[in-house]
């Protein structure tokens, strides 16, 4: 399977509110190794990318922060359906991220087909100027 296969057949998986967990939402972080996280209130867009990646059989950074994702090869100006977005949270050069799989564009968005994007997985707009990078999984 494709990244935004399996990304896509996990859309609308989401964090339970409140203290009750998702095991849904814990898989992306058992399943890639991360078996000290027991809640779904963890920050889990890289986690669910990981996951996608590892099902996938793609090489990845299998770290829990989006912005480990930039150290991946194949960075590109000109993404395609399915290559990867990352994009800075809060400080453009502070260490906060958001990460997923590319889907469209215009002047002023990115729409992001991602993990824990309003506390679920679904494709959403972010801002373009937020961009910090694309990673072309075509080449991989």
């Amino acid at each position: 399977m494709k990244p935004l296969e399996v990304a896509l057949s996990e859309y609308g998986k989401e964090a339970y509110p409140g203290t009750k967990t998702n095991p849904e939402v814990l898989k992306y972080f058992t399943e890639t190794g991360y078996t000290f996280i027991h809640d779904d209130e963890t920050p889990w867009c890289a986690a669910f990318l990981n996951w996608v990646l590892q099902k996938c059989k793609i090489d990845h950074p299998n770290k829990l922060n989006a912005r480990s994702f930039l150290e991946m090869k194949h960075a590109t100006s000109t993404p395609e359906l399915g290559d990867i977005v990352i994009l800075w949270r809060i400080n453009p050069i502070g260490a906060l991220g958001h990460t997923g799989l590319y889907i469209r564009e215009n002047k002023n968005l990115i729409w992001i087909l991602g993990g824990n994007q309003n506390s679920t997985v679904n494709i959403r707009a972010f801002p373009k100027n937020q961009l910090l990078g694309y990673r072309s999984l075509a080449k991989i």
